[in-house]
């Protein structure tokens, strides 16, 4: 299969022979969720990525994904709690509480979310469940009035939004900090960063790796209507998108995060950077050992959208049947290849005024697919090669070779790339492709192949030049 799948870990799937079946049927990436755990947690899993890496002879990525400023009310008098439609309470800093005489009072102990809140915001509670509209501006910025919309029930400590709003907050708490240096030290492979806003919060992880003495791949996650309107920037700077839906449909209006999706997915791809679609995939597979069709067929249309990966979250860390919801996605993956191939019958071609590497790497497809090839492959450093042709999607597994583990791991987020880390000492990256396809066993005598090495800078002399070459072995 060439959509790549990430399974969150947990108690559920944390084990050798889960784990190893889960490969085995397409899961490259480990998530490590540091909402509920640190760095010490994830000792034992990393463990077995690493057995099974050197086993299975596959790169694994390991990928953290960091909590995040993720903003809750306080305690709440009463709770558990029904509130009517139509019902009146107060919203402020926990320092405002006298004022509600005996009115309902939602405490939030982080006033900066409250700058700027005007009146007839929305405020949406206990993951959407509550939606509340705030009526009147008692003491700016530090209390205010909200009528509720619908009715439902409130509990203490419950999640709090503010779609559309922007968050004077930045994505990196210290708890992250800590998360961070402790998985670099660790050795995990890339970092989710969550609520993302502005490409500032990139730099300040990015810094703060830095200071870690170790840089590796940043996934963005997009949660919050400030990260879609500043999508160009953090693709400049992220190594690959997540589009979180959870959150994400918290912030947007629900009927435009399938749109949302599908723009970000198609914004990715004109970057050549990869882009997860995650949040309840096959959230009924928790319990049950069959998809409902509606998840089926997302699965399925994220796929033809062109998405890179799919997540996988309570599914696999919680869930009753971890394997059977990656054997599902398989099975639901080789289906939804067919068709897009059977769509598109040759490679994307770039748009008008793309660069050079965009234009070789769909030549290489072209070439492929005329001369019957049975695959690609490429060498590549940074991994920009490999995403070029990627991006092109061809109807062939695409091979990348690279000497750096930063980048074989960053490439397992790339969709239809197999990336191999390349030890070879010869001063060619031809030379290197083709001793790959030598002593392959994936190549049979006289299958042919199209080798390509693209470079940035067409002045650099041999090694680092752009070349396709048509081999046969």
């Amino acid at each position: 299969m060439k959509t790549k799948i990430i399974a969150t870990l947990g108690p559920a799937s944390t084990k050798i022979e889960i784990m190893r079946a889960m490969v085995e049927n397409g899961v490259r990436i480990f998530r490590l969720n540091f909402s509920h755990s640190s760095a010490d947690g994830f000792v034992e899993a990393l463990k077995l990525i690493r057995q099974l890496e050197q086993e299975l002879e596959t790169p694994l990525t390991a990928m953290g994904d960091l909590c995040g400023p993720k903003t809750r009310i306080g305690t709440v008098a009463d709770s558990p709690r029904q509130i009517s439609k139509g019902e009146t309470m107060l919203l402020g800093v926990p320092e405002e509480a006298a004022a509600a005489e005996g009115r309902l009072f939602l405490p939030l102990d982080f006033p900066e979310l409250l700058i700027g809140l005007e009146e007839g915001m929305r405020v949406i509670l206990a993951d959407g469940l509550l939606q509340l509209n705030v009526t009147k501006v008692l003491a700016k910025d530090r209390l205010f009035e909200l009528e509720a919309k619908n009715a439902g029930l409130l509990t203490s400590n419950k999640g709090i939004t503010f779609p559309g709003k922007f968050h004077p907050v930045a994505a990196l708490t210290n708890k992250d900090r800590i998360d961070v240096c402790e998985g670099l030290a660790l050795g995990l492979d890339a970092f989710a960063i969550s609520f993302v806003q502005t490409a500032q919060d990139l730099r300040d992880l990015i810094e703060e790796m830095e200071r870690c003495g170790r840089r590796v791949p940043i996934i963005a996650k997009i949660e919050r209507q400030n990260a879609v309107d500043n999508i160009e920037s953090l693709l400049e700077l992220a190594d690959a998108i997540m589009v979180a839906r959870g959150d994400l449909a918290l912030e947007c209006p629900l009927a435009e995060v399938p749109t949302i999706q599908k723009r970000l997915i198609r914004a990715c791809r004109h970057a050549q950077k990869p882009v997860i679609v995650a949040t309840q995939m096959m959230l009924s597979m928790v319990n049950n050992v069959v998809p409902t069709r509606a998840e089926a067929s997302d699965v399925t249309n994220a796929m033809v959208d062109g998405a890179d990966c799919v997540m996988l979250s309570e599914e696999t860390a919680i869930g009753a049947n971890p394997l059977e919801v990656v054997k599902t996605i398989h099975e639901i993956s080789v289906a939804a290849e067919g068709y897009f191939h059977e769509r598109m019958q040759t490679p994307w071609l770039p748009r008008e005024g793309s660069n050079n590497g965009k234009h070789m790497a769909y030549a290489s497809c072209l070439l492929a697919q005329n001369f019957g090839a049975v695959a690609l492959v490429c060498h590549t450093e940074s991994g920009l090669t490999a995403r070029n042709i990627s991006s092109r999607r061809p109807r062939h597994e695409i091979h990348a070779l690279s000497p750096v583990v930063s980048t074989v791991k960053a490439l397992n987020f790339v969709w239809g790339v197999s990336p191999l880390l390349c030890t070879e000492a010869e001063a060619r990256h031809t030379t290197r492709l083709k001793n790959f396809v030598h002593n392959s066993p994936k190549f049979n005598d006289g299958d042919v192949v199209v080798l390509s090495t693209h470079s940035a800078d067409l002045t650099l002399s041999e090694p680092r030049t752009n070349k396709i070459e048509i081999f046969q072995k």
